[in-house]
């Protein structure tokens, strides 16, 4: 027990080491630009709330804060940040003034230092590489659930070439997904072009969305219920299970099922709960060799559920690859995976909202469960990627408090050859400051739901369909 309160201990910290470092350097690169420019920098902090230490270095008062969540760089000549770093110690009327381009090339510096660091992870991951599924690798069909609106018009086996008329090249995530064109897709059928026994077709198929079970939990998005292939690889056998019985092993490859070839390991569960009473013949795959062996399902506890279901005793390995894209291509997929998800959310038709993006709360999570994985940190290298090039974007989009709102400022004062009047900016300032606060606490209300105490509350009040809560299934 207080070893594995340990490990959680030591997660956590290695994730907030992580988050600190994205944001603390951005702000060097708004301090250096500010250096190199001339600016005044009354203040350099890593951390925020009272100060566990201070001091004053040529000018510039560098603080350690005792709430542990980034830093800031202070600097009076640009836009007013009062409610994030506090009052001026000055008056900024008294400093010099400063030229619009170099509070453009100051608030650029952030992200471009962003980017930076996002190419040196890059650079980490094409050296070290980082682990990839076979959904990673393929758009066939592993399984049709039942309730898929594609059942009847796509079957196991079939490979997908394209998705609402886009290409597809693998089953989930970001770029040129099967599940990202579905979520994607806007009309009222979804085409979907594959190949079967060599011949291409195409079919419109309605995409499914799960019932909503109360304004509290995420929306569903568009979905086909449809699993990719994977090897259906054994990784435990249960002691004095049926399977264990039968002479099934760890490492053995279930290659079908009643001498129908399977390309999911979800088809055996699915084969289980539909036929409970039925025993199962299965063509194992052991060391080259094959042969069959016959299982009876019966009555199990399953960890996480409280009553038992038809089950013959396995748990399913995972087949990954070590993957080593060049920094260019995975910094480049990383653009191209933002850009979709701000299309996604600022299209009026589209299903995926605010709600369904993750905020510090729920990115959390997520580097958790990679850490806590095996090659957990390669997983982590990976992500520290994609979210060095999402905080250089966001913050170049034209809001106030964003390096963007900064730009903007600095073309509007190049466009009037004067300053912006300092009072409209503090009260402009201060109106997205709190915006964005808010919005950052509207999606952390909903990434809370996805930690497993909350979770199981949740699902216990207000349950959801299988399909609703897996954003995992395209």
């Amino acid at each position: 027990m207080i070893l594995q309160i340990g490990r959680v201990v030591l997660v956590l910290f290695e994730v907030l080491v992580i988050f600190n470092l994205l944001i603390v350097v951005h702000e060097i690169g708004h301090f250096l630009a500010a250096r190199w420019r001339g600016l005044y920098i009354e203040k350099f902090g890593i951390w925020f709330g009272k100060p566990l230490w201070k001091r004053k270095i040529n000018g510039v008062q560098y603080s350690l804060g005792s709430l542990p969540f980034g830093g800031f760089v202070a600097l009076p000549q640009l836009a007013p940040m009062d409610i994030i770093e506090g009052k001026a110690d000055l008056d900024r009327a008294q400093l010099p003034r400063v030229s619009a381009l170099d509070k453009i090339i100051v608030a650029v510096a952030g992200p471009f230092f962003s980017l930076l660091l996002a190419f040196v992870f890059a650079v980490l991951v094409w050296l070290a590489g980082y682990p990839v599924g076979e959904s990673d690798m393929t758009t066939v069909v592993g399984y049709v659930m039942p309730k898929s609106p594609a059942k009847g018009e796509l079957q196991p086996g079939d490979k997908i070439l394209e998705v609402d008329g886009k290409r597809v090249t693998r089953f989930l995530g970001m770029n040129d997904s099967v599940s990202w064109a579905v979520v994607r897709s806007e009309g009222e059928t979804i085409p979907i072009k594959f190949e079967r026994d060599g011949k291409i077709q195409t079919v419109q198929v309605e995409p499914y969305k799960a019932e909503s079970r109360g304004w509290f939990r995420r929306k569903s998005v568009r979905q086909l219920l449809i699993l990719p292939a994977e090897t259906s690889i054994i990784d435990k056998v249960e002691p004095n299970s049926p399977a264990e019985k039968a002479g099934l092993r760890k490492g053995d490859i279930i290659r079908a099922i009643n001498g129908e070839t399977i390309y999911n390991p979800f088809a055996l569960a699915e084969q289980t709960k539909a036929h409970p009473n039925e025993s199962v013949t299965l063509r194992v795959e052991r060391d080259g060799t094959a042969f069959d062996v016959s299982v009876n399902p019966v009555p199990m506890m399953v960890e996480g559920e409280k009553e038992t279901r038809p089950r013959i005793g396995i748990s399913w390995d995972t087949r990954l690859t070590v993957s080593h894209p060049s920094p260019t291509e995975l910094v480049s997929n990383s653009v191209t995976s933002t850009f979709n998800t701000l299309g996604a959310v600022a299209s009026r038709k589209s299903d995926v909202g605010l709600q369904h993006l993750s905020g510090p709360i729920g990115i959390t999570r997520i580097y958790y469960l990679f850490l806590v994985s095996d090659r957990g940190w390669q997983l982590a290298l990976w992500l520290s990627v994609v979210l060095n090039v999402n905080l250089a974007i966001l913050n170049m989009l034209p809001i106030p408090v964003l390096d963007g709102g900064h730009i903007l400022f600095g073309l509007i004062e190049s466009i009037r050859r004067k300053p912006l009047n300092l009072r409209v900016l503090e009260v402009v300032q201060g109106a997205c400051t709190l915006l964005i606060i808010g919005l950052i606490a509207y999606i952390s209300f909903f990434d809370v739901q996805d930690w497993p105490l909350v979770k199981r509350v949740l699902d216990k009040y207000a349950p959801q369909s299988h399909q609703a809560k897996d954003r995992d299934v395209p």
